[in-house]
């Protein structure tokens, strides 16, 4: 069952509320602790949340536990859902007032790619925290191909040119390269394309009349939901997988499956998950906004404070049946600052996942952009469109705006440093190579970004048929 707030502390969040609403009215002030914290008139109180059982949803779950949420006067219900779709569909026909999403989604929806509705976030939800895995048997045929440390142990990142012989002697078995990932428009779908492209493998083209994303692909992605994909592997139906955690370390846990890279190696501190909620929703609730805006806020600080020094009561929360149901073990093995490649091989990395740190948190329009490049390059946006386009979007779904008001009122309240928060920001993190590739993203610049990658679409180039034509 979800979790539901007591009923002795939502009677007293509920009578503060009031309080402050009757007798103070809209915007109102009062004393709170450290400072004067300001009381939001809220246009509705009682919210579902929805969220997929994966770590990254921990700020849902800190404000939660923490009683964040309350802090604002917010009465939540936390809902695990079968599958990205229904989460989707569950927030645009209102059964959820807002959802842990991928990233790509509330972009899709917006440009009428699968479900169209207008889907905004004021809030990113985290950077980093997804992995790669292959089988025993496919780790086993890649290991000869990969270069070693002086101790033996593989040299990271592992680039996905180890695999292409794996793939070839697939290919001459009969045998297509299956490979899973959580949802067409996912980071992780995004993330393993990034990979396999980046090591000359073709992951395979949508068309306006195929969306499998399977037109020339060398391996074949579909889709699989996170919790089920070390169950897929271990049966044989895929043979590798990209997926947050701990879906990853699960496999090691198990011994069926071995990372072979994570999204910080591929992608140094790419953003990961948003909060999704309709644009409606929005403008009709805008100091509701606002008030879940501020706790998931708190939750991200408490989550990266002093160094992670929460982490392990973050495991605890996460660990319980309602959130990610996993082994505390195996959910630290990742969110305490490191990654357990094969059983004993573990290294450190210690943003693995962030969610404060580095304006984690901020809704930049360059990641928003990044997202809709990958849409475009592997022809999810069938045709050629101009950069401004890809700026228009951004900023029609990535909300800076309520996420800065929501964070001035933190800072005014004592709840947040100054210095946290990027105030002076155009939206547009400055131009990376920190790829695998060493190929520069400049958000600022998206047909030149698609113009650079080797495999993919850009210019005016679509897919007809099985085909790869340009106009």
């Amino acid at each position: 069952m979800p979790p539901h707030v007591s009923v002795a502390k939502a009677a007293t969040a509920k009578a503060r509320s009031w309080l402050v609403a009757g007798l103070i009215g809209a915007s109102a002030i009062a004393l709170s602790s450290p400072a004067q914290a300001e009381f939001l008139d809220l246009e509705i109180e009682d919210l579902t949340f929805g969220f997929i059982k994966l770590t990254d949803m921990a700020p849902l779950a800190v404000a939660y536990e923490l009683g964040y949420f309350e802090d604002e006067g917010l009465f939540v219900t936390l809902e695990a859902q079968a599958n990205w779709k229904v989460l989707l569909d569950g927030v645009i026909d209102g059964r959820l007032q807002g959802a842990h999403m991928l990233a790509g989604q509330p972009l899709a929806a917006t440009i009428g790619y699968g479900t169209e509705a207008h889907i905004i976030t004021p809030f990113s939800m985290d950077l980093n925290g997804n992995g790669i895995t292959v089988s025993n048997e496919v780790w086993e045929l890649m290991r000869p191909h990969v270069p070693s440390m002086d101790d033996g142990r593989p040299q990271h990142p592992i680039s996905a040119e180890a695999l292409v012989p794996v793939i070839e002697q697939f290919r001459d078995e009969g045998r297509p390269f299956n490979m899973g990932m959580v949802f067409p428009v996912s980071t992780h779908n995004y993330e393993l394309r990034y990979w396999l492209a980046a090591g000359g493998i073709n992951p395979g083209y949508c068309s306006p009349e195929d969306v499998t994303g399977q037109i020339q692909a060398d391996a074949f992605l579909s889709v699989t939901p996170p919790p089920q994909m070390p169950a897929t592997l271990e049966a044989g139906t895929i043979y590798g997988y990209a997926v947050g955690e701990p879906w990853n370390q699960q496999a090691v846990f198990r011994g069926i499956g071995v990372p072979v890279i994570t999204d910080y190696q591929l992608w140094k501190n790419n953003p990961e998950k948003v909060f999704g909620i309709t644009a409606e929703f929005a403008e009709e609730n805008p100091n509701t906004t606002l008030a879940i805006t501020k706790a998931l806020i708190r939750a991200a600080i408490w989550l990266d404070e002093n160094d992670n020094a929460n982490r392990e009561e973050a495991v605890r929360m996460l660990s319980m049946p309602q959130y990610v149901g996993a082994d505390e073990e195996v959910i630290a093995a990742s969110m305490t600052g490191t990654f357990e490649f094969e059983r004993g091989d573990v290294r450190e990395i210690p943003d693995f996942n962030v969610f404060f740190r580095y304006y984690a948190t901020y809704p930049y329009y360059s990641d928003a952009v990044w997202y809709l490049t990958q849409m475009r390059r592997w022809g999810q946006i069938s045709e050629q469109m101009p950069d401004e386009w890809y700026d228009e979007v951004a900023r029609d779904v990535y909300r800076p705006d309520i996420y800065l008001q929501a964070a001035r009122m933190l800072v005014d309240e004592g709840m947040a440093d100054e210095a946290d928060f990027p105030w002076d920001t155009d939206g547009y993190r400055e131009p990376t190579d920190e790829f695998i590739d060493g190929i520069t993203y400049n958000g600022r610049e998206p047909n030149a970004y698609l113009e650079a990658l080797p495999i993919g679409l850009s210019g005016d180039q679509r897919v007809v048929g099985a085909e790869v034509v340009t106009n």
